[in-house]
């Protein structure tokens, strides 16, 4: 693929890929293990310059785009998807909704603190019974006498009992359906919120998922994100332009589920030959390596077309679509091959393989990415 990359992001992936395996990598099985939260990753990462991609240099950031984006998240998830996903939901859903939709105040508060890794994000959006449906959410925002005043619920919130800062979404009212969705800058020491870990996840188990509760949670007015009534549209821009970044991680998954399988196989003897040398396990190393760089075209080309300004969401749709089935294909023949040693902790293949389904189901399930690609062709032709 490095013909589709510049000095510069070549440059950017060998220094990230060194970083990764040298200081993330090491701690990636027993976070998985023990359920542990990496904060000194955020902290490295920070000091790195990496929390920072497609940030402004005016707030911190480091610049660059979605390609640049792309490369940082592929090369984490390689070694640990748990930091992948922590580093995704701060950076590429919180951070950028502030900085597209925030006050130049807000964006000066709350960027730099983010982009050096000081502070962490979290993006508040899935309710127990707003799902798929985020039109549907229950949690509200009253205004009153300078304060916004929310109640309700949010599930499934990665970072959300971490983070220091929290984009929240609630309806000013209820009646309005869509239209009366809002966002909010929430910070975790607000009156009247508290957050609950979920433990007990099949993957990802580095990263924490949260449960948030708002009761009559104060929220002062200037921390109201964007106009009043515009929620929606503002969540499903930023979800849409993510869904690169989650495409990327899928893809560093597989990549890292065929790395372990190429080498498996041509160490491992059976019936007095190297495994790789039998048909049907070359068949599906081809398969596994074919998919892998037909995803990372996908996920280029839809960050290639954000980062020229034109239409890209049915290409961010399909990226993240093929990228995360193409995860749970290649890590599931990875397991394959590396026989009743590939169902066991002690290889790396059982964590890919726990890993790669949840891309597959946050930031729009794949049946939602195909309504997505589906509608698109519909409405706008080939």
């Amino acid at each position: 693929m490095d013909f589709l990359l510049t000095e510069e992001q070549k440059l950017l992936q060998n220094n990230v890929r060194d970083f990764a395996r040298k200081e993330i990598a090491p701690s990636a099985a027993r976070i998985d293990q023990d359920e542990e939260f990496p904060q000194e990753n955020v902290k490295k990462m920070g000091e790195m310059g990496l929390m920072g991609v497609t940030i402004d240099p005016k707030y911190g950031g480091s610049g660059g785009g979605y390609i640049e984006l792309a490369i940082v998240c592929e090369e984490l998830a390689r070694v640990c998807a748990s930091t992948a996903v922590i580093y995704i939901s701060s950076l590429s859903l919180a951070a950028k909704c502030i900085e597209s939709f925030g006050s130049e105040e807000q964006k000066s508060t709350y960027l730099t603190p983010l982009v050096r890794g000081q502070k962490l994000a979290a993006f508040a959006l899935t309710e127990p019974n707003a799902g798929s449906d985020i039109a549907s959410l229950r949690t509200t925002a009253v205004s009153y006498e300078g304060n916004y005043f929310l109640n309700g619920s949010k599930t499934f919130i990665t970072n959300g009992d971490v983070a220091d800062t929290l984009v929240v979404f609630a309806t000013v009212d209820l009646s309005l359906g869509s239209k009366g969705i809002s966002a909010f800058i929430v910070e975790k020491d607000s009156p009247g919120f508290t957050a609950r870990n979920e433990r007990g996840k099949m993957g990802m188990r580095g990263s924490t998922t949260a449960e948030l509760f708002f009761e009559d949670c104060k929220v002062p007015e200037e921390n109201r994100l964007g106009e009043v009534g515009k929620g929606m549209r503002m969540a499903l821009h930023t979800i849409g332009a993510s869904r690169i970044a989650i495409a990327a991680q899928a893809v560093g998954i597989a990549h890292a589920a065929l790395e372990a399988a190429l080498t498996y196989s041509q160490h491992r003897h059976q019936f007095g030959n190297p495994i790789s040398e039998f048909q049907a396990i070359q068949w599906m190393l081809a398969d596994m390596a074919t998919r892998i760089n037909a995803a990372r075209l996908l996920t280029y080309q839809a960050a290639d077309l954000q980062g020229r300004g034109e239409p890209f969401s049915r290409e961010s749709a399909m990226a993240k679509l093929f990228a995360s089935e193409t995860a749970t294909f290649v890590t599931s023949k990875a397991v394959q091959i590396h026989g009743g040693y590939g169902y066991f902790k002690e290889s790396p293949v059982e964590r890919y393989f726990r890993d790669a389904k949840v891309t597959e189901i946050y930031e729009g399930t794949s049946e939602v990415q195909r309504m997505v690609i589906a509608r698109d062709l519909l409405n706008q032709g080939l």
